[in-house]
């Protein structure tokens, strides 16, 4: 099915058909999804929500303590897998023009965007597009992204909708074309209209037991360890306050005076044999909240493959290699699935970049363009002492590569570049030995 026939289909061929589609209950509910998911990154939690409540005849508001951890916790998981940039290897020709497309896009900062969107909110969608003669891609906020998909999930159509100041905006997108509508002064109107020389969006998302088209967000997973946390914190907090100032008792006979006096600090009473006084508190159970507390982190860390070392709630010294590889062995599964996602997608722009560049007249043959391929560099700490010694014994003994040792050496970020420069430095290095 094409983008025609399924307007035919379920839209009865009308001229403003995306405005249909954009209002489905299915759409609509995604959508608001999303926005809740933003409210809660913004800081709107069920705990705000509290109603002020009334202690001694007086009104008591109560703390809401907000725990921004889902930030956190997101941010290390798009930084564990992109902070270092991605690096390119196949044939020399096609990865130094992609090199080039890279930097000019700036896509190592705009790969950590697309991560981090996925993250929050499932999906995101790139449209890779010329401006002046520079390939560049653009996000499309997961808000505003209306995919449209056959009967057998393939993407025919893309719609992005916003409204700025009162005023509608649509951007649809076919394999061909791309067409601009507003309805600035009341009237839907066509504004203008594009060849889309790279096809459609490329769409992004994570998985989904119940959507193969739509990804969930990993925040979802979080929200109510979070609440949790946050309601046991507050209300903790509240009952502190509230009987931390106990209550005065005698008994028995008081020989002299009229009781405690209440204009001074320090004074005392004098009291009868066999008389006694105290302070009357309630008793708080810190050592049940400190339990439950710490059950739920550790939950909320080990659902969202976060290693407790990494958060500053465990104590290390001296690991090897090993040690550090078990410490983050869930935060490297994790990545791994992230890295899945997001090198689907990659695959797709570097197709659509190739057929941008094409129209440059740069053009690459098959066997060069499918030699390329992703390397991704987790940012694990390592014990670069032990990695070292490790590829020097692996280089006495002939078993790797110079360019292997480069590629595997914490301290080069680009390999190629390395190469060139030990190449440059004369006879005193042989690259080729």
């Amino acid at each position: 099915m094409n983008i025609e026939q399924y307007i035919k289909e379920y839209h009865d061929g009308r001229s403003d058909w995306f405005i249909e589609e954009v209002s489905t209950v299915a759409n609509q509910q995604r959508v608001l999804k999303v926005m809740d998911l933003k409210d809660y990154l913004s800081g709107s939690h069920a705990i705000t929500n509290r109603p002020n409540e009334y202690y001694n005849g007086k009104e008591f508001v109560p703390r809401k303590i907000v725990l921004q951890y889902a930030k956190t916790l997101l941010n290390f998981q798009t930084a564990y897998l992109l902070q270092n940039p991605i690096t390119l290897t196949g044939n020399e020709s096609v990865v130094k023009e992609y090199q080039r497309v890279n930097k000019k896009g700036k896509y190592d900062r705009f790969n950590m965007s697309v991560l981090d969107k996925v993250n929050k909110y499932g999906m995101v969608a790139e449209y890779v597009y010329l401006d002046k003669g520079v390939i560049k891609s653009k996000l499309i906020d997961p808000s505003e992204s209306y995919p449209i998909y056959d009967n057998e999930n393939n993407l025919i159509a893309f719609i992005e909708a916003y409204n700025v100041s009162g005023v509608d905006y649509y951007t649809v997108f076919t394999d061909d074309v791309v067409y601009k509508y507003d309805n600035h002064g009341g009237d839907l109107r066509l504004v203008a209209q594009y060849s889309n020389l790279s096809g459609l969006p490329i769409i992004y998302h994570n998985q989904n037991e119940l959507s193969d088209t739509e990804g969930r967000s990993d925040l979802q997973d979080y929200i109510s360890i979070l609440d949790s946390m946050e309601d046991l914190l507050s209300k903790y907090t509240d009952g502190f306050y509230k009987f931390m100032n106990p209550i005065p008792v005698a008994i028995g006979q008081q020989l002299k005076g009229d009781g405690l006096p209440t204009q001074i600090v320090g004074g005392g009473i004098t009291l009868d044999d066999g008389s006694d006084f105290k302070l009357v508190s309630n008793g708080l159970d810190y050592k049940s909240f400190e339990t439950i507390y710490k059950t739920l982190l550790q939950s909320l860390l080990d659902i969202s493959s976060t290693p407790a070392v990494s958060m500053n709630k465990t104590d290390i010294s001296n690991l090897s290699e090993v040690s550090i590889k078990l410490l983050f062995s869930l935060a490297n599964i994790k990545a791994g699935f992230n890295e899945q996602y997001i090198r689907e997608g990659l695959e797709q722009r570097f197709d659509k970049i190739r057929r941008l560049l094409e129209y440059r007249g740069i053009v690459f043959s098959d066997e060069d363009y499918e030699s390329s391929g992703i390397v991704f560099q987790y940012a694990m700490p390592s014990n670069d002492k032990e990695i070292i010694e490790n590829l020097k014994t692996l280089r006495d003994m002939q078993g790797i590569s110079i360019e292997s040792v480069l590629s595997h050496s914490p301290y080069t970020s680009d390999v190629n570049m390395e190469l060139e420069r030990l190449g440059n430095e004369g006879s005193n290095v042989n690259v080729n030995e």
